[in-house]
């Protein structure tokens, strides 16, 4: 609705008008050439009027030549004939993954089996110093402490062992004092070590 002004021998002006609630506008001044801030269009940059002038149409497809579309939610290919080859196998994996997650709840019941298994397995590997498994029963914060002593222990032993046998290799010259050190501790290391196994 364009806003009626009214020229006189003072200029132009926008004449009072009455509000809804009975109260007046007062007359306002204005300049030629202003528009209403109501009546200013929207800005819009380049690209959103150039893609609001853009047919809907795909690319190479003439407005006269295309075929009416019947109202009502659009009818295309099926999901899968009209996915690429990558994302039908993604599709694939997906599927895959959901049936698996379904069939979850079933493993907890096989691997019951490798606990025990896995806890009569000796912490030492091939070309370990051996031993015992660490202690069963007694109470749990000790008996979980030793294990990680001795497991701490056998770890120290084994460092010792191949320091030994890269000095008597001949493929460290010059030991440090540090490794001096560590040498001189191995009696000691075996004794608290045959010490905390045979407590358990």
């Amino acid at each position: 609705m364009a806003t009626p002004y009214v020229t006189d021998e003072t200029g132009r002006y926008i004449p009072s008008t009455q509000r809804p609630d009975g109260t007046w506008r007062k007359q306002r001044r204005v300049k030629e050439g202003y528009v209403p801030q109501e009546e200013v269009p929207v800005y819009e940059n380049k690209y959103v009027k150039f893609f609001r002038s853009k047919p809907e149409l795909p690319p190479g497809l003439s407005p006269d030549t295309a075929p009416a579309r019947p109202p009502g939610p659009p009818q295309g290919p099926p999901p899968e004939q009209g996915l690429s080859k990558a994302a039908r196998r993604n599709l694939k994996r997906k599927e895959k993954r959901r049936q698996q997650q379904e069939k979850a709840p079933e493993r907890p019941q096989d691997t019951d089996g490798l606990s025990p298994a896995l806890e009569k397995l000796s912490l030492a590997g091939p070309g370990g110093t051996g031993g015992a498994p660490p202690a069963q029963g007694g109470d749990g914060a000790g008996n979980s402490e030793r294990s990680r002593r001795i497991k701490s222990l056998r770890k120290k032993l084994r460092q010792v062992e191949e320091l030994q046998r890269r000095l008597e290799a001949g493929g460290l010259p010059q030991p440090t004092q540090e490794q001096l050190e560590k040498l001189g501790r191995r009696k000691a290391l075996e004794d608290e070590l045959r010490g905390l196994e045979s407590d358990s």
